[in-house]
């Protein structure tokens, strides 16, 4: 009410599987062959169900309005196969609705960080720390201009883009 608008919209919500979490001691579960079909809705219903609701409801808000940006963000952690659907899932949302709303003035990106350095295991942290060319895991406060970034008038042109800080995970 104060406001009168909302301006920004992040859908950020996933089950957590925390590579010291009891779930993933039972790695067998994981393959695709023993993935329960419990987990499995679970998992849509949070992340990818999640995100489409709040940008169901909150993008036409914005659209009355003719402003407004969200911003969905996933990350390539140790996750099972639901998760990766739904990486792929909110990419497709996201480019989705970069297009529907663009005439209203809204846009919606995408932020994909790589793993937060937090207390992990000294055996997990080695063995990622292989896969990232920087040699490192992301400092916890090392995201948060990338967001600023993509809230703000400075990324006014950028529309239906996957912004990708991961140490370079990615690039092999």
């Amino acid at each position: 009410k104060k406001f009168k608008k909302i301006d920004i919209l992040i859908n950020n919500a996933s089950n957590n599987y925390s590579p010291g979490a009891n779930i993933l001691k039972k790695k067998d579960m994981f393959n695709i062959e023993n993935f329960s079909s419990k987990l499995w809705n679970e998992d849509l219903q949070v992340g990818l169900t999640g995100a489409f609701l709040c940008t169901k409801i909150f993008g036409h808000l914005m659209s009355k309005k003719r402003c407004g940006n969200i911003i969905n963000i996933y990350s390539d952690f140790i996750k099972p196969i639901s998760y990766s659907v739904v990486k792929h899932g909110i990419m497709g949302l996201t480019k989705y609705t970069a297009t529907y709303w663009a005439s209203k003035n809204i846009r919606c990106n995408s932020f994909a960080p790589g793993g937060i350095s937090n207390k992990q295991p000294k055996k997990f942290l080695s063995r990622i720390k292989k896969l990232i060319p920087m040699n490192r895991k992301a400092k916890k406060n090392e995201y948060n201009a990338t967001i600023l970034f993509l809230s703000s008038e400075a990324s006014s042109y950028i529309n239906g883009a996957t912004i990708i800080s991961d140490g370079g995970r990615t690039i092999w």
